[in-house]
């Protein structure tokens, strides 16, 4: 059993793992005590009578101001993402390019770094909430990987339409990526990675499919494979057949043997998983290089940043 304390009347809520926890009164401080999985890194907040949200002053490892991250003992460590406290405010990315476009308004940062370059979907939470500049770097200095630019695209303000349409990625290719040259960043497609997560990452791999001549490289961390046009709620649903519509897709592609694919989904996620296995499955029936792991996480951030780092080195390598 894990103890988590609170100042005051407040409940405990746990990133997709776990049911809210209420805290109950003991002296001065509310506490509760939880049973968590041998094997789990999450996120967590308390959410005081008000509803106000907050991270755990207890705990230095934090994930942005009112987010922090308990990791269970003896889990092996995520290397390269330093321990940062919920004040603490990184250094954003050096160069910061508008882009207006056919999606509309978007500015776009870029860490530059090497010759490769990395596309990063969701890039808002890879610059505010955990420190993806420092975690590659230190991937770079350990020589895990080559020295990368790092380009974050903003979190669209609805992730739903943009990340299920084909229309995102003809935008990157006619709009982003002429931009970018403009801009001193030239994008070598032989060494080009694109990185998501979630929806992002179903957006990613879908990209292989729609683009194989721009997209060939893919970290995918929980790709929602579940996604299909045709079920309800515009495709929401996790319980259509496994794989949704990118399964069907892969059952007639000739070859993806161009295709290099690195996925990666929550030991701690399970209607995730055939979902995800039937694509990677799939995908490497058609010839595509695949690797597959498991990450000690639900449906979390906290989990997928040690695959993103792992997996983009992997790429590139």
């Amino acid at each position: 059993m894990t103890r988590f304390e609170w100042t005051g009347p407040a409940t405990l809520r746990f990133e997709d793992v776990l049911e809210p926890v209420e805290l109950t009164r003991e002296g001065d401080v509310w506490a509760a005590e939880v049973d968590l999985p041998a094997r789990l890194r999450v996120t967590y907040h308390f959410v005081d009578a008000g509803g106000e949200e907050h991270a755990d002053p207890r705990n230095p490892d934090a994930a942005g101001p009112n987010r922090s991250i308990f990791t269970t003992p003896g889990l092996d460590p995520q290397p390269h993402w330093p321990v940062v406290g919920p004040d603490e405010v990184f250094d954003l990315p050096s160069s910061r390019i508008r882009w207006n476009g056919s999606l509309g308004r978007k500015t776009v940062r870029v860490h530059q770094g090497g010759e490769p370059v990395v596309l990063l979907l969701d890039g808002d939470d890879w610059m505010y909430v955990h420190p993806a500049v420092a975690a590659f770097e230190s991937a770079v200095k350990n020589g895990e990987m080559p020295p990368a630019t790092l380009v974050f695209l903003p979190t669209p303000r609805d992730r739903d339409a943009e990340y299920s349409s084909p229309g995102l990625w003809q935008a990157i290719r006619d709009e982003l990526l002429p931009l970018l040259a403009e801009n001193g960043v030239p994008v070598d497609l032989e060494k080009f990675v694109v990185a998501g997560q979630s929806l992002g990452g179903l957006s990613a791999f879908r990209a292989a499919l729609d683009f194989p001549d721009l997209v060939t490289k893919v970290a995918c961390q929980s790709g929602s494979f579940w996604w299909a046009r045709d079920l309800p709620q515009h495709g929401l649903s996790l319980d259509g057949p496994a794989g949704g519509d990118i399964a069907e897709r892969l059952r007639v592609l000739p070859d993806l043997s161009r295709l290099r694919v690195a996925f990666d989904v929550g030991e701690h996620e399970p209607r995730m998983h055939r979902h995800c296995e039937a694509v990677e499955e799939l995908a490497a029936q058609a010839g595509a290089a695949v690797s597959v792991h498991r990450s000690p996480a639900g449906h979390d951030r906290a989990g997928w940043r040690h695959a993103l780092v792992r997996d983009v080195a992997a790429l590139l390598g």
